[in-house]
């Protein structure tokens, strides 16, 4: 019988890896939209430090909360344009959460094929939101992804 490498079942892959920093960074974002702290920087030391892994794990999805705050208008106002028969304000916040992380991702993360980035906030969708919430979510990105200067199923190489 053959054994196993015990850190190896427990090692995260980059895919698990990069999933955990998103859901990270979707419940950051929801939780900052529902009670913003008063320093954005105490505030993603506080909970990306009590998380299950060390901090410098959850880099990409620090990363990814920054980056969509400071692009923050321009990502509702996408919302807005492509959320047919929706108000901005009756979106469900876990729903706005996932679609503000991955917005920013498909504008600003071409390292990360767009439809990657779909399948991923569709899957958030599916632990954290309402079974209708996937249609609703990949109706959006998808609308965004269409209007992408760049193809849907490959990366840029980072530079």
């Amino acid at each position: 019988m053959e054994t196993q490498d015990p850190a190896a079942e427990t090692a995260p892959t980059k895919s698990s890896r990069r999933r955990d920093n998103r859901a990270a960074a979707m419940q950051f974002i929801y939780m900052w939209e529902v009670n913003p702290g008063d320093s954005l920087e105490t505030e993603l030391g506080r909970f990306f430090g009590d998380l299950e892994h060390p901090r410098d794990y959850y880099s990409f999805g620090e990363e990814l909360v920054i980056g969509m705050l400071a692009q923050r208008e321009e990502i509702d106002g996408l919302i807005k344009a492509n959320a047919h028969n929706w108000a901005f304000n009756r979106i469900a916040r876990v729903d706005l959460a996932i679609l503000r992380l991955g917005i920013h991702e498909l504008l600003k993360r071409r390292d990360i094929p767009p439809v990657v980035t779909i399948n991923e906030a569709i899957e958030l969708g599916k632990i954290y939101s309402t079974p209708d919430s996937r249609r609703f979510l990949n109706g959006i990105l998808d609308k965004v992804k269409d209007s992408l200067d760049r193809p849907s199923r490959t990366a840029e190489e980072k530079k």
